[in-house]
């Protein structure tokens, strides 16, 4: 007879690769790549830490990683995401999404959405405490 661990969370997601990140790390602009993959959550996360690095509005920042955020969630669950459980940041391909569930979580911060801030900083944390620690310091 088997030991079944009724306990057992459910297993990490592992992204598929994104086909943005080899456009991005080849210095294309994050604007073109988002036209090129509007789906690709790391388009989107670059997009927003773009605007961030250039000082651009919060609002805006804000409104990048929300979209990328949302992007990220149907190709989790494309990928067998229950709504819960780890999305490891040393699997690379998950890291579009954490990037733009860290910006999501510091821009509403910085636009005084303290419930939005709050929520996604432990949805970060309890998806990855590595990414947590990388993003939000």
């Amino acid at each position: 007879m088997s030991h079944v661990d009724l306990m057992a969370g459910p297993p990490p997601t592992h992204l598929p690769a994104d086909r943005a990140d080899a456009e991005l790390a080849h210095g294309d602009d994050p604007g073109d790549v988002v036209r090129r993959h509007p789906a690709s959550p790391a388009a989107w996360a670059a997009l927003a830490e773009r605007a961030r690095e250039a000082g651009a509005d919060d609002v805006t920042v804000y409104a990048y990683a929300r979209v990328g955020y949302h992007r990220s969630l149907d190709l989790l669950r494309r990928n067998g995401w229950k709504g819960h459980g780890p999305v490891p940041w040393e699997h690379e391909p998950n890291r579009g999404f954490l990037r733009c569930l860290g910006l999501l979580a510091l821009s509403a911060r910085a636009i005084g959405e303290d419930d939005e801030w709050r929520r996604c900083s432990e949805f970060l944390r309890d998806s990855s405490p590595a990414a947590a620690d990388a993003l939000l310091g």
